[in-house]
């Protein structure tokens, strides 16, 4: 069955916002958290595993001490896959999916919320009883399978700076305070394949604030 995957990429605000003490409300660091939000998407975009991303991530921002990124699971939500999620993995109405939410921190930071539907038919017994049964991020539990990832769609959800500010004959003004940086600030949605290109999961994966827990330029 042929995968027919639309790739997107949109920009909507959010009013869940929450100031940063380590980035003031400038024109300059305005477009400076711009270049570091264009830059960590094309870090995601680049590489299959946003687990390991994040690592590297962590560690080369100096976000917590160790650089490592940890799972904490989610079992009070549950979301069932839709008939679009199971046409997409390509599996029938009868096929066992398992959802799994999960926070990925570093330090006390939470750099990323995912949801995450996979076929467990498709993985080892060892990848099952880390995913089921342990804290491990996903994409580390499932890492000897090799996998590529085919994106579905890409979302900046933060307006740093207004539309059509390059176009206007002076930045913004500046903030009276810190920079008011929403919870969620990219969203990636994707499937995840075997090198044979048989899909196992599809994976949501919304990015926090925590991405810019690191002080501003200086």
């Amino acid at each position: 069955m042929r995968l027919m995957l639309a790739i997107g990429f949109a920009l909507a605000a959010t009013p869940a916002l929450a100031q940063s003490p380590d980035w003031p409300d400038t024109p300059l660091a305005r477009v400076e958290a711009m270049a570091v939000l264009q830059s960590f998407n094309a870090d995601l975009l680049s590489h299959a595993s946003a687990t390991l991303t994040l690592e590297r991530w962590c560690a080369a921002h100096h976000i917590s001490p160790d650089g490592k990124i940890i799972a904490k699971l989610d079992r009070a939500v549950q979301k069932p896959a839709t008939d679009e999620q199971r046409h997409a993995l390509q599996v029938g109405p009868e096929e066992p999916i398992i959802y799994r939410r999960v926070r990925l921190t570093c330090g006390d930071k939470v750099l990323s919320e995912a949801d995450n539907w996979y076929v467990p038919s498709r993985l080892t017994a060892e990848m099952n009883h880390l995913l089921t049964d342990t804290e491990t991020p996903f994409g580390r539990a499932v890492l000897a399978l090799d996998f590529h990832r085919i994106l579905l769609s890409a979302k900046l959800v933060w307006d740093v700076l207004p539309e059509g500010w390059e176009m206007q004959p002076h930045l913004p003004a500046p903030g009276a305070g810190p920079l008011a940086i929403p919870s969620t600030v990219l969203e990636h949605r994707a499937i995840l394949l075997t090198p044979a290109n048989t899909p196992f999961s599809e994976v949501v994966e919304s990015y926090t604030a925590g991405i810019l827990g690191f002080p501003a330029p200086r």
